[in-house]
This record gives C-alpha cells, structure tokens and sequence, in this order.
C-alpha cells in the first residue's frame, strides 16, 4: 500500500499559517520603512535634538512605557545600558506609588505611548513638568496630550498593525523598538564607544567571551615554543611535542619573531635527514600573529580564515604569548 497522503485540509492550514505569517512579516517591514522615510524628513531635526539632549544629560535614561509599550521601553532601557548610555526603566504605574523617586532632576525621559493618551504616564509627565526634566516623547500622534507635554516629539509615522483588526500591538511595538535601537545605536556612535568598552558591560555568556582579549587567555613564559634560528630540527620537534601546541616560534638573537614551524611543515618537508636540517630551511617566515589587546573573536576569525590552531601573541615584534583553539573553547568564545 502506498503511502497515506496528507489532507488536502492539512495542507491548506500549513500554507494558510505561512501565508498570514509573510502579512505579518510584510506589515512591520512597510512600517519600519515609512519610519526610514520619515527619520529622512520631519522626524531627522528632532531625533538629532533627542540624541544631542540625551548626551547632555548629566544624569540617566529614565524609559518609560505602559503595556505593549512598556515592554519596549525595557528593551530600549536595556539597550542604553548596555551601549553606554545609562539607563532606567520605570513603570508608570509604580511611579504613581513611590518609584517617582528613581527619577533625578539631571535625568531625561523617555516616554513611549503610540496614541500619546495613556492615563498612567500622566503622573510621570507631571512630575517632569515640576522638576524641569527634559522629556521625549516617542507617539504616532503629534497632538496627543504626551506630545503637548513633551519638550521633543519623535513622531512615528502611522501604520497599520500587522494584527487582521489593526488592534494588537504588532508593526507599533517594531516600529517604536527600531527607533528605540537607532537611539542607541546614533549615541553609541557619536561617543566612539569600543568593543572593549561594550565587553567590560557583557562579562557573560559566548558574547562575553568573545570580548575578552588574547591576554586573557594566552599561555606566557615558559610555556611558550620558542627556538632560535640555527636550531637543528630535532630539537625543535622535541620543543614542538613538549609544549603541545602543534608549533614552534623561531626567533632571531634580538628576540623578534621571524617564523614559524607547525605539524603542516613537518609533513611538507618529510624527507629521511629532516631532522638533521635547521630550522632556517623548513621555518614559515613572517607568520601571522596577533596582539595581547587584541579581542578573542578577532583571534577566532583569523584562526579560522588561516585554518590553523594557534597564534603567536607579539609585542613589538617580539612573542609574549600563544593562543591555541582549544583556549578559545574553553573561554566559550569558539
């Protein structure tokens, strides 16, 4: 017997699922572009202003939103944080019932309501308007009582939520968090903010480890591979399988780096007086190398662009350290 076929019914529920998840997908894609659109006409004056205020402020991001909202203004609060701007989420309705107090005067906030009519973000408008605290308004109504408020407006352009009866926070949350992220993404850039720096706040997890530095996990001292020119290869093949590392660095008498001989050398020169030979005739010269400043997954990339399992660690020409691919496992950077 042949194979059971699947309904026709069944098939038209899978293509229907598809089908409404392209709409989905389609209806944010057509609001971040009118927000692209608009950030290249009216909404550019202001955003410039939002970014040139916020780097101002002495003090933190208080972000601000409730519901759907709300949860965007964490993420954007997280955001900031994380790319060095110091930030805060406070929710309306707690403000309402003490949390007003995690607001300085040398703060600015960040309110987000797409309509700009959200009763609980009242109390947090008032108390900006009494303490004089810069406030910014992210609303798809630039007449709303939050836009009338509000000393910037970052008007969203309308658009229709991706959700069949325009009412579930869908192409709205996307847009306000996109816009949320190019705040972000315009003062991390106009502070020159490094990949160190971002490290120094990302400790944790595989990012964390790929923004540690070669000095972090490199070998040093003794444990390094180190031959000078001249050797006889027997020597360095020993040096080779002691340390462990699959490679020897050669060295001329001032210490600078000149070559190396890795396991594909040994193969590439096999012949039965190899090991009477010097290292000067077999030796790789002028290896890649890498910086102890250096970060770990710029090491990883070059490791695997070279295909090769470790690099020599140089400080003014001379080697300091060796990083091996099983280091970059261990840290959980490969």
């Amino acid at each position: 017997m042949g194979k059971p076929q699947p309904s026709q019914t069944t098939s038209d529920r899978a293509q229907a699922a598809i089908d409404s998840a392209l709409r989905t997908l389609e209806a944010e894609a057509s609001g971040v572009d009118a927000l692209a659109v608009a950030l290249r006409d009216r909404l550019g004056a202001n955003f410039i202003d939002a970014i040139d205020n916020i780097r101002a402020a002495e003090g933190r991001v208080i972000v601000t939103g409730m519901g759907k909202s709300g949860h965007v203004a964490r993420k954007i609060a997280s955001t900031f944080a994380s790319t060095g701007t110091p930030a805060l989420f406070v929710h309306p309705g707690e403000a309402s019932h003490g949390d007003l107090g995690m607001i300085a005067n040398n703060d600015i906030i960040i309110a987000l309501s797409w309509s700009g009519e959200t009763a609980e973000l009242k109390n947090v408008t008032d108390y900006s308007r009494r303490y004089g605290i810069k406030l910014i308004a992210i609303t798809a109504v630039a007449d709303s009582a939050l836009a009338k408020v509000a000393d910037i407006v970052l008007a969203l352009p309308q658009a229709r939520e991706a959700c069949p009866h325009n009412l579930a926070p869908t192409t709205s949350s996307v847009m306000q968090l996109a816009l949320g992220d190019a705040l972000a993404i315009a003062l991390l850039e106009s502070r020159g903010f490094t990949a160190a720096q971002f490290g120094l706040l990302h400790p944790g997890g595989k990012l964390g480890a790929l923004l540690k530095l070669v000095r972090d996990v490199m070998h040093t001292g003794a444990a390094v591979p180190l031959k000078p020119l001249g050797t006889r290869m027997s020597d360095a093949v020993i040096e080779m399988s002691a340390k462990g590392f699959g490679c020897v660095g050669i060295v001329e008498p001032h210490g600078q780096l000149v070559g190396i001989i890795t396991d594909g050398d040994l193969r590439r020169h096999m012949r039965p007086d190899l090991l009477e030979s010097i290292v000067d005739e077999v030796m790789t010269r002028t290896p890649k190398t890498v910086r102890p400043e250096q970060l770990i997954s710029e090491s990883l990339e070059l490791l695997n662009s070279m295909k090769v399992t470790a690099l020599f660690a140089v400080e003014g020409g001379k080697p300091v350290g060796i990083i091996h691919v099983h280091d970059l496992l261990r840290a959980g950077a490969a």
